[in-house]
């Protein structure tokens, strides 16, 4: 069993990763994000641990990846916008998703092309690694056991969902379903973080393609 003390800072590590984002500690755009990274490889350096620990190495990167993580993503958007939401639409009544400052992208071809540059560091490859690689070893780490890996994997991905509050509800579904799949992709995949990475990226390419279109 891991020790207290290594429990109590592996849990403030994992507030610290999700809390300061949605802070204004780092004001500037996504500013937030190479400070983190720093943090968490800082955190695992001192573990005698790496980026590669959490199943991210360019050595597994390849054809294979790419391939089923961008078919993935079509495929979980599509299930999402056409299937899931129009049939729970029928049942419960949702408010739609809180777009914010998303709002300005329609016909916005500048501040598309920003988004999704962005969408391809921020939602692929940093919220992959920080949620389904970071946050979920240090809670396997801490719950360990038969059902540590089940355990983690349903508080990574509410932990995840709820990361996305600014979005409301229909946000946070969303991010859920969405967020459960990568992991199940990474996972399946012998916990190779770029089939999850290409996934997440291409799932937001075409929703940012979608909103700045106007659909």
């Amino acid at each position: 069993m891991m020790p207290l003390k290594e429990i109590l800072l592996s849990l403030i590590a994992i507030l610290i990763v999700v809390l300061v984002p949605h802070s204004d500690i780092i004001p500037a755009p996504f500013g937030y994000a190479i400070p983190v990274l720093i943090f968490i490889w800082f955190f695992l350096k001192r573990r005698k641990e790496n980026f590669g620990s959490l199943g991210f190495s360019f050595k597994r990167f390849g054809i294979k990846p790419i391939f089923i993580g961008m078919l993935s993503g079509i495929i979980i958007f599509s299930f999402l916008t056409w299937i899931f939401f129009p049939l729970l639409e029928k049942l419960v009544e949702l408010p739609p998703v809180n777009l914010g400052d998303f709002a300005k992208l329609k016909g916005n071809t500048g501040f598309y092309i920003f988004l999704l540059i962005m969408g391809w560091i921020i939602g692929g490859f940093y919220e992959e690694l920080v949620f389904h690689g970071f946050i979920f070893s240090r809670l396997e780490k801490i719950i360990a056991g038969h059902y540590a890996t089940i355990i983690s994997f349903l508080l990574t991905n509410l932990i995840f969902a709820l990361y996305h509050l600014q979005l409301g509800t229909s946000g946070v579904i969303n991010a859920l379903i969405a967020g459960v799949f990568y992991q199940a992709l990474m996972l399946y995949y012998k916990r190779n973080m770029w089939y999850a990475i290409i996934c997440h990226a291409v799932y937001d390419t075409i929703a940012l393609t979608f909103i700045y279109g106007g659909y």
